[in-house]
Protein backbone atom coordinates (compact mmCIF):
# COMPACT_ATOMS: atom_id res chain seq x y z
CA UNK A 1 0.00 0.00 0.00
CA UNK A 2 0.98 3.52 -1.15
CA UNK A 3 0.28 6.74 0.29
CA UNK A 4 1.91 10.61 1.29
CA UNK A 5 5.70 9.88 2.78
CA UNK A 6 5.73 13.41 3.99
CA UNK A 7 3.46 14.54 6.94
CA UNK A 8 0.57 16.67 6.20
CA UNK A 9 0.34 20.31 6.86
CA UNK A 10 -2.23 20.76 10.09
CA UNK A 11 -3.81 23.55 8.27
CA UNK A 12 -4.97 21.23 5.11
CA UNK A 13 -5.70 18.27 6.96
CA UNK A 14 -9.21 16.95 6.78
CA UNK A 15 -12.25 18.25 8.62
CA UNK A 16 -13.06 15.02 10.33
CA UNK A 17 -16.31 14.45 12.30
CA UNK A 18 -17.66 15.43 16.08
CA UNK A 19 -18.82 11.85 16.66
CA UNK A 20 -16.98 8.01 17.40
CA UNK A 21 -16.67 5.87 14.40
CA UNK A 22 -17.03 2.73 16.63
CA UNK A 23 -19.61 1.72 18.53
CA UNK A 24 -19.52 -0.68 21.46
CA UNK A 25 -17.10 -3.00 20.41
CA UNK A 26 -16.43 -7.11 22.77
CA UNK A 27 -13.01 -8.14 22.34
CA UNK A 28 -12.40 -11.36 20.06
CA UNK A 29 -9.99 -12.69 22.87
CA UNK A 30 -10.29 -10.84 26.27
CA UNK A 31 -14.68 -11.06 25.86
CA UNK A 32 -14.94 -7.37 26.92
CA UNK A 33 -15.14 -4.12 25.48
CA UNK A 34 -12.38 -2.96 23.46
CA UNK A 35 -12.63 0.39 25.84
CA UNK A 36 -12.11 -0.97 28.73
CA UNK A 37 -9.30 -0.61 30.95
CA UNK A 38 -9.82 -3.31 34.40
CA UNK A 39 -8.76 -2.14 37.62
CA UNK A 40 -5.30 -2.14 38.17
CA UNK A 41 -4.42 -1.65 34.66
CA UNK A 42 -1.95 0.97 32.26
CA UNK A 43 -2.43 2.10 28.77
CA UNK A 44 0.74 2.14 25.97
CA UNK A 45 -0.03 3.80 22.54
CA UNK A 46 2.50 1.73 20.15
CA UNK A 47 2.46 2.25 16.43
CA UNK A 48 4.54 -0.27 14.37
CA UNK A 49 3.29 -0.13 10.61
CA UNK A 50 -0.05 -1.71 9.32
CA UNK A 51 -1.74 -2.32 12.63
CA UNK A 52 -3.61 -5.61 12.28
CA UNK A 53 -0.63 -7.85 12.78
CA UNK A 54 0.60 -5.66 15.96
CA UNK A 55 -2.18 -5.68 17.71
CA UNK A 56 -2.29 -9.50 17.47
CA UNK A 57 1.43 -9.05 18.84
CA UNK A 58 0.39 -7.75 21.76
CA UNK A 59 -2.81 -9.68 22.54
CA UNK A 60 -0.87 -12.91 22.70
CA UNK A 61 1.32 -11.55 25.59
CA UNK A 62 1.20 -12.16 28.90
CA UNK A 63 0.44 -9.23 31.20
CA UNK A 64 -1.74 -7.70 28.70
CA UNK A 65 -5.52 -6.96 29.32
CA UNK A 66 -6.75 -5.29 26.44
CA UNK A 67 -5.88 -4.37 22.75
CA UNK A 68 -7.46 -2.37 20.52
CA UNK A 69 -6.34 -0.59 17.05
CA UNK A 70 -7.30 3.44 15.86
CA UNK A 71 -5.67 6.17 14.54
CA UNK A 72 -2.92 8.58 16.99
CA UNK A 73 -0.57 11.36 16.48
CA UNK A 74 -2.51 13.03 13.71
CA UNK A 75 -4.63 16.28 13.49
CA UNK A 76 -8.42 14.89 12.02
CA UNK A 77 -11.22 14.41 14.44
CA UNK A 78 -12.38 10.62 14.21
CA UNK A 79 -10.94 9.97 11.23
CA UNK A 80 -11.90 6.83 8.99
CA UNK A 81 -9.61 4.32 7.63
CA UNK A 82 -9.79 5.40 3.93
CA UNK A 83 -9.18 9.23 5.36
CA UNK A 84 -6.32 7.94 7.14
CA UNK A 85 -4.35 6.31 4.55
CA UNK A 86 -4.87 8.97 1.98
CA UNK A 87 -1.86 10.57 4.34
CA UNK A 88 -4.33 13.86 5.18
CA UNK A 89 -5.10 13.39 8.72
CA UNK A 90 -1.54 13.61 10.11
CA UNK A 91 -2.45 9.65 12.07
CA UNK A 92 -0.04 6.67 11.96
CA UNK A 93 -2.08 3.24 12.72
CA UNK A 94 -1.71 2.46 16.51
CA UNK A 95 -2.15 -0.21 18.70
CA UNK A 96 -3.71 0.91 22.26
CA UNK A 97 -2.35 -1.65 25.05
CA UNK A 98 -4.01 -2.19 28.04
CA UNK A 99 -1.45 -3.80 30.93
CA UNK A 100 -1.42 -5.20 33.88
CA UNK A 101 2.26 -3.73 35.37
CA UNK A 102 2.56 -6.64 38.14
CA UNK A 103 3.00 -8.70 35.34
CA UNK A 104 4.41 -7.27 32.62
CA UNK A 105 6.37 -4.33 32.81
CA UNK A 106 6.31 -0.63 30.01
CA UNK A 107 9.94 -1.70 29.12
CA UNK A 108 8.89 -5.30 28.21
CA UNK A 109 6.50 -3.96 25.93
CA UNK A 110 8.63 -1.57 24.57
CA UNK A 111 11.29 -4.35 23.77
CA UNK A 112 8.57 -6.41 22.17
CA UNK A 113 7.46 -3.29 20.15
CA UNK A 114 11.21 -2.72 18.94
CA UNK A 115 12.10 -6.28 18.01
CA UNK A 116 8.58 -6.56 16.14
CA UNK A 117 9.45 -4.28 13.15
CA UNK A 118 12.02 -2.24 11.31
CA UNK A 119 12.23 0.75 13.30
CA UNK A 120 15.05 2.65 11.13
CA UNK A 121 12.44 3.32 7.88
CA UNK A 122 11.16 6.77 8.52
CA UNK A 123 7.55 6.67 6.67
CA UNK A 124 7.13 3.06 6.07
CA UNK A 125 7.54 -0.19 6.96
CA UNK A 126 8.51 -2.56 4.02
CA UNK A 127 6.24 -2.33 1.14
CA UNK A 128 3.60 -0.39 3.54
CA UNK A 129 4.63 2.88 2.30
CA UNK A 130 3.00 6.45 4.55
CA UNK A 131 2.56 8.24 7.09
CA UNK A 132 0.37 6.04 8.68
CA UNK A 133 2.84 3.30 8.49
CA UNK A 134 5.43 5.41 10.98
CA UNK A 135 7.06 3.94 13.91
CA UNK A 136 5.67 6.08 17.18
CA UNK A 137 5.83 5.71 20.95
CA UNK A 138 2.87 8.10 22.67
CA UNK A 139 3.35 8.19 26.32
CA UNK A 140 0.96 8.94 28.86
CA UNK A 141 3.02 10.16 31.43
CA UNK A 142 6.97 11.51 31.91
CA UNK A 143 7.91 8.15 33.45
CA UNK A 144 7.15 6.30 30.46
CA UNK A 145 8.67 9.06 28.15
CA UNK A 146 11.95 8.14 29.97
CA UNK A 147 11.83 4.51 29.90
CA UNK A 148 11.06 4.88 26.25
CA UNK A 149 14.11 6.49 25.88
CA UNK A 150 16.08 4.43 27.27
CA UNK A 151 14.96 1.15 25.75
CA UNK A 152 15.17 2.89 22.06
CA UNK A 153 18.92 4.06 23.06
CA UNK A 154 19.32 0.90 23.87
CA UNK A 155 18.06 -1.21 21.12
CA UNK A 156 19.90 1.54 19.00
CA UNK A 157 23.39 0.55 20.29
CA UNK A 158 21.92 -3.39 19.24
CA UNK A 159 21.21 -2.04 15.48
CA UNK A 160 24.25 -0.04 15.19
CA UNK A 161 26.15 -3.45 16.04
CA UNK A 162 24.08 -5.09 13.38
CA UNK A 163 24.81 -2.58 10.71
CA UNK A 164 21.50 -0.94 10.59
CA UNK A 165 21.08 3.05 10.83
CA UNK A 166 19.19 5.30 12.92
CA UNK A 167 16.01 4.87 14.41
CA UNK A 168 13.21 7.11 12.92
CA UNK A 169 10.70 6.23 15.84
CA UNK A 170 8.66 9.04 16.96
CA UNK A 171 8.07 9.78 20.70
CA UNK A 172 5.52 11.86 21.92
CA UNK A 173 3.04 12.66 24.14
CA UNK A 174 -0.36 10.83 23.53
CA UNK A 175 -2.52 13.07 22.32
CA UNK A 176 -6.32 11.76 20.72
CA UNK A 177 -6.71 8.28 20.59
CA UNK A 178 -9.46 7.21 17.47
CA UNK A 179 -10.42 3.67 17.96
CA UNK A 180 -10.78 2.25 14.33
CA UNK A 181 -13.61 0.64 12.76
CA UNK A 182 -14.99 -2.88 14.15
CA UNK A 183 -13.92 -4.11 11.52
CA UNK A 184 -10.36 -3.75 12.19
CA UNK A 185 -10.12 -4.58 15.49
CA UNK A 186 -8.80 -8.10 16.37
CA UNK A 187 -8.67 -8.43 12.74
CA UNK A 188 -6.59 -11.55 11.77
CA UNK A 189 -8.87 -13.53 14.33
CA UNK A 190 -12.23 -12.41 11.83
CA UNK A 191 -9.91 -12.80 8.96
CA UNK A 192 -7.85 -16.23 9.64
CA UNK A 193 -4.55 -16.09 7.82
CA UNK A 194 -4.91 -12.74 6.60
CA UNK A 195 -2.49 -9.96 5.57
CA UNK A 196 0.03 -9.75 8.44
CA UNK A 197 3.47 -8.53 7.23
CA UNK A 198 6.57 -9.47 8.87
CA UNK A 199 9.14 -6.21 9.02
CA UNK A 200 11.22 -7.69 12.42
CA UNK A 201 15.46 -7.23 11.96
CA UNK A 202 15.91 -10.32 13.91
CA UNK A 203 17.72 -8.04 15.89
CA UNK A 204 17.07 -8.22 20.13
CA UNK A 205 16.22 -5.70 22.60
CA UNK A 206 19.15 -6.65 25.02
Amino acid sequence: MFGMTRQVDPRVALRGRDHEILGRCEHEVFGRDVREVPEGSEVAYLALGCFWGAEKLFWQLDGVTNTAVGYQGGFTPNPTYEEVCSGRTGHAETVRVVFDPARVSYAELLAAFFEDHDPTQGMRQGNDIGTQYRSAIYTTSDEQAAVAAEVRDRFQRALSQSGYGEITTEIAPAGDFYFAEEYHQQYLIKVPGGYCPLHATGVKCG
